[in-house]
C-alpha cells in the first residue's frame, strides 16, 4: 500500500521530498510519480532512473502528450498567464493518477516539493500552510485539484516549504541532477520555456539537445506565428533569428 507519493521532476526540491520520505517510511511505502512533458533534457530521464535503483523504489511515468503539441494547440507558448504545460501535462496528470490510486486502495499522502523561499509569488501563496500539517488537494492548490480527492482521503504535504535551496543542496549531499552543476537552476522542461530569455538562450546554446530543442521550436514558431523571445533584449540579441518576429 502506498502511503506517500511523491511526484518527481528530476529537480533537487522534490527529490529532497523523496530522500525525507524514504528516511520515514522506508521504500515500500513510498512510490514516485514522474509526469514526462517530452521535453526533459537526456541528463534528467538519466537522473530520475538513477533515483528509482538508487532509492529502490518504484516511479511510474505518465504522459498527456508534450509541450511542443500543447504549444500548437493552444497557438502560443508557456508564459505569463497561459501555463498549459503545468496545467495538462503535470497537474493534470497528477490529479488523474491520484484519482485511480485512491480507489484503488485508499487514502494516501502526496509529498510536493514547494519552497516560500523560490519567489514572492510562491511565499504569497503558502503563507498561511505549515510544512508539517496536512491539506486537502484543493486547499493547497484551489481551482487545481478537485474537492472528491480529499473525500477520497488524499491528503497534500509541503514537507520543504520553509527550507532554503542550501539546506536542500547539503541534504542532497551532491547528489542531485548534473544539470544544476553546469549552471542551470531549474532542470525541468529543457528548457522551461516561460523562464527568462537568458535562460533559454543558455539551454539553447548548451550542446547537441539544447540546439535540437531549438530547431524544433523555430517549427513551432513559425507554423503558431508567435516568438519564443519575450523580452526586449531578448529580441534585439537574435534578432538575425528567424523566430525572434514572425
Amino acid at each position: 500500500m502506498v502511503k506517500v507519493l511523491v511526484p518527481i521532476s528530476g529537480g533537487k526540491d522534490s527529490q529532497a521530498c523523496l530522500e525525507l520520505a524514504v528516511k520515514l517510511f522506508g521504500v515500500d511505502d513510498i512510490r514516485g510519480l514522474f509526469c514526462d512533458t517530452q521535453f526533459e533534457h537526456p541528463i534528467t530521464y538519466q537522473h530520475i532512473e538513477w533515483m528509482r535503483q538508487h532509492y529502490g523504489i518504484q516511479i511510474d511515468r505518465v504522459s498527456g502528450g508534450s509541450v511542443l503539441e500543447k504549444s500548437v494547440k493552444y497557438g502560443r507558448f508557456p508564459g505569463g498567464g497561459a501555463r498549459h504545460c503545468t496545467d495538462e501535462l503535470k497537474i493534470r496528470e497528477t490529479r488523474i493518477y491520484c484519482k485511480a490510486l485512491a480507489e484503488m486502495q485508499g487514502g494516501f499522502e502526496v509529498w510536493y516539493g514547494m519552497r516560500s523561499a523560490e519567489s514572492a509569488q510562491r511565499k504569497k501563496r503558502y503563507t498561511d500552510k505549515i510544512s508539517e500539517d496536512l491539506y486537502e488537494p484543493h486547499e493547497v492548490m484551489p481551482g487545481k485539484y478537485p474537492k472528491y480527492l480529499g473525500k477520497m482521503g488524499v491528503r497534500f504535504r509541503l514537507p520543504i516549504l520553509d527550507w532554503s535551496e542550501a539546506r536542500v543542496l547539503e541534504m542532497l549531499e551532491g547528489r542531485e541532477n548534473p544539470l544544476y552543476r553546469a549552471g542551470f537552476p531549474r532542470v525541468g522542461c529543457f528548457p522551461c520555456l516561460a523562464s527568462g530569455d537568458r535562460f533559454k538562450e543558455k539551454a539553447f546554446a548548451f550542446d547537441d539537445f539544447g540546439r535540437r530543442q531549438f530547431a524544433d521550436i523555430q517549427t513551432i514558431s513559425i507554423e503558431i506565428g508567435k516568438s519564443i523571445w519575450t523580452s526586449k533584449g531578448g529580441k534585439e540579441r537574435n534578432a538575425n533569428c528567424m523566430i525572434c518576429e514572425i
